[in-house]
């Protein structure tokens, strides 16, 4: 996927690793030390990626999400590559705060547009269409199997 660049983790405190071809990334773990994302910026700012692993929950999907909202207070990015490749059932119990409080905090902070991968699975592919439905107005959200061809798509914007 290319190089990627981070920000500082000092308010993080999270677990810090390195992913194949990347520079540095930065990975949130749960309590019983899953890992439930993996993100960071890609080179220039050309996008911010979020790998999304295994099952959420709320309490997840908002840790990952304040720490998207931080990135993009440090230095904003209209460009968002959302990958549920490797996530695991629903997680429509985050809809509702997605909605509310993460999509117009991240519009307002300059997020214009999203490449959103699909979960393999039918209830998290269920969940975000759930999502698209309430949000899909305020953003441009296009759909992807691949983060290869998510990652090309906003390569290829202005």
């Amino acid at each position: 996927m290319g190089k990627h660049i981070h920000f500082s983790n000092d308010r993080i405190g999270e677990l810090h690793t390195m992913m194949p071809g990347a520079m540095d990334n930065y990975k949130l773990t749960k309590p019983n030390g899953d890992l439930f994302l993996t993100y960071g910026r890609a080179v220039d700012n050309t996008y911010i990626y979020a790998y999304w692993t295994g099952r959420q929950n709320l309490d997840t999907v908002k840790k990952g999400g304040n720490n998207y909202l931080t990135m993009m207070k440090e230095q904003p990015c209209p460009k968002l590559l959302n990958s549920h490749k490797e996530l695991i059932g629903p997680w429509d119990v985050a809809n509702d705060w997605i909605t509310t409080e993460w999509t117009p905090k991240a519009v307002s902070l300059g997020l214009r547009y999203m490449a959103q991968v699909l979960a393999p699975g039918v209830y998290g592919q269920m969940s975000f269409h759930q999502l698209h439905q309430r949000i899909g107005d305020l953003l441009e959200i296009k759909m992807f199997d691949t983060n290869e061809d998510a990652e090309q798509w906003l390569l290829n914007l202005p």
